[in-house]
């Protein structure tokens, strides 16, 4: 059965499990899962999960992202992005000098008030559920962190471009609506491109029709997504018995930290973490690809 990464660039009008869903059909293969959800307004990088490499999807949800942002000034919408219920247009008197002054002020740890149309459960209800009946309810600030925010480019009388480098669950479409009212003058996102997701990055992408065309041999092995951990390679029967039923292997001298472990026929087999001198198995990958033949490193 087929097993192993894809990453794939989104075309815009799709939703995540979208492509999931027309990935089964491509593969023949029912485990499929991706690391980290894209609205259907929004282009570029998805790592998708294939097979046993599923069990790698919890990594990838844990990193850090990467997204080219439209941002539209004097425009504020219900969804916070373009494609929502206009609430209040008016004239951005904004020049880019002003934009850039005020970015320095969502740098850093920030809090955002999670959207209305987001997936986020509050008594039991999705809240965009509640949105789309006319409700709205109190949430609480949550806490993340934008490593980058750089503007790009001026595309428009109003229209901006950003790059923003993000910790996990920060909302592109708040952070503009939140420099649209530092501004004074509203704003909302126009468009959203991911760049980078899980260390992989467009470069790694790939379309449906590529692999409409190519199947499987598109994938990656899955210990490619752990590259920057060093390898350890077993050195006896005994020692991958060990392994294949659950065990921790001694393993004297090495420091602390992952470790992609491989059998003596260069399988791998587990990522492993190194304590106390023993590898014990964070998450198992029997029966996975052998080793891995590009560079991705692990982000997370």
């Amino acid at each position: 059965m087929p097993s192993g990464i894809i990453i794939i660039d989104k075309p815009a009008g799709w939703t995540s499990m979208d492509i999931c869903a027309r990935l089964r059909g491509i593969l023949k293969e029912r485990r499929i899962g991706h690391g980290g959800t894209l609205d259907p307004m929004a282009t570029g990088v998805l790592p998708v999960f294939v097979g046993s490499a599923t069990r790698a999807v919890e990594f990838a949800e844990k990193g850090d992202k990467e997204y080219v942002a439209g941002l539209r000034l004097g425009l504020v919408t219900n969804t916070q992005d373009s494609t929502g219920e206009v609430l209040e247009e008016r004239r951005a008197a904004v020049d880019q000098a002003a934009l850039e002054a005020v970015l320095s002020r969502f740098t850093g740890p920030i809090e955002q008030v999670p959207p209305m149309y987001s997936a986020i459960k509050i008594g039991g209800k999705k809240l965009y559920e509640l949105a789309r009946k006319g409700q709205e309810v109190e949430r609480q600030p949550r806490s993340v962190t934008i490593h980058a925010l750089e503007l790009l480019e001026r595309t428009g009388e109003e229209e901006y471009l950003l790059r923003v480098r993000c910790s996990k669950g920060t909302y592109v479409r708040t952070l503009c609506h939140d420099i649209g009212q530092a501004l004074g003058c509203g704003g909302c996102m126009s468009s959203l491109r991911r760049t980078m997701a899980a260390g992989f990055t467009l470069a790694d992408a790939v379309t449906l029709e590529q692999v409409q065309a190519q199947g499987e041999a598109l994938l990656m092995p899955v210990d490619c997504f752990f590259a920057g951990c060093p390898v350890f390679l077993l050195t006896s029967p005994r020692m991958e018995r060990l392994v294949r039923s659950g065990n921790p292997i001694p393993a004297p001298g090495l420091e602390p930290g992952r470790y992609r472990v491989y059998s003596g026929e260069k399988e791998f087999l587990c990522l492993s973490r190194w304590e106390n001198g023993q590898l014990r198995s964070v998450k198992n990958f029997f029966g996975g690809s052998a080793a891995c033949g590009r560079g991705h490193g692990e982000n997370g």
